[in-house]
């Protein structure tokens, strides 16, 4: 896949550092501000300085920090993350330009670890997610080495522009990054909003079966996206539709069920299994039209 020398979106939070200058765990701001809050204005400290700490305290469990020393393989997952979701700005804006209306882009947060959304906090083990509340997607780009490692997902099929080696392909990588912005697509277009309401009538099993048409249109505008980028910059090589289709194969439902419990229950299947995850990408891939992706038919 190549990416490089293309442009690199604007909308990218990096979260991944630490917060801010601290002394033995007590903030150096802090005590800055209860001083001065007693020498002038008469505060007691003790109260200035707990009301400083709970301020700063909730902005960096908001907002995190750019990492201040960052590595060559951060610097690297920055890049190529922004230029995927700058190519899904530009893949998607002329798109709504031609349903009469105006793409608003997510953002894409970067973070390590544990992370607060507009939906509440989440680990990086629940893998990466889009909160429709804040209109952001969240990713710890560790799971790209999970995806590999821990879901078999394969490696580099070809040539890659990215020098770590130890994570699944570039192009699969791009594939779930382009997904979690589909679900921004459904948000934008109110279908999210739809199938939510339809969920609160509806039985676990078929509230299960909207969640899963919900996650196979995603595909489907993974799909538009390779489709577009492809037709604008030719960055698709020999080998990333397989790495995509292999991503797509073992996030279906019923190859994790099968691979952890040696059972199916499609009942319980929330995201589609993988003969529908492929089938949903792939016509995305080769139509790239939006009207081909309603799985809700």
């Amino acid at each position: 896949m190549r990416w490089k020398g293309r442009r690199v979106s604007t909308n990218v939070e990096d979260r991944r550092g630490g917060g801010g200058a601290k002394a033995g765990g007590i903030s150096i701001i802090g005590l800055v501000v209860a001083f001065v809050a007693w020498k002038f204005f008469g505060v007691d400290p003790q109260q200035a300085y707990q009301a400083t700490q709970a301020v700063t305290n909730a902005q960096s469990a908001q907002q995190g920090s750019e990492p201040q020393n960052m590595t060559d393989d951060q610097r690297e997952a920055r890049d190529f993350v922004g230029t995927v979701l700058a190519d899904t700005e530009d893949t998607w804006t002329p798109v709504f330009q031609q349903l009469g209306m105006t793409y608003k882009p997510p953002k894409l947060v970067l973070f390590s670890g544990v992370v607060r959304s507009g939906c509440g906090t989440a680990q990086a083990a629940m893998g990466p997610f889009y909160c429709p509340a804040d209109q952001k997607v969240y990713i710890d780009t560790s799971f790209f080495k999970d995806m590999r490692q821990q879901m078999g997902i394969s490696g580099e099929q070809n040539q890659t522009e990215l020098s770590r080696q130890d994570q699944a392909g570039d192009f699969a990588q791009a594939y779930v990054i382009a997904h979690e912005v589909g679900h921004h697509i459904q948000n934008l277009l109110g279908i999210s909003g739809q199938v939510q309401q339809a969920r609160s009538q509806a039985s676990q099993s078929e509230g299960n079966q909207l969640s899963v048409r919900l996650e196979l249109q995603a595909d489907c505008f993974a799909g538009i996206w390779a489709h577009q980028n492809q037709q604008r910059t030719q960055f698709l090589e020999q080998g990333d539709i397989e790495e995509a289709m292999d991503a797509a194969e073992k996030i279906g439902d019923d190859y994790l069920q099968r691979r952890a419990t040696g059972q199916v229950v499609p009942d319980s299947f929330t995201h589609g299994t993988s003969e529908q995850r492929m089938h949903w990408f792939e016509l995305g891939l080769k139509s790239g039209d939006i009207n081909q992706c309603n799985t809700f038919k």
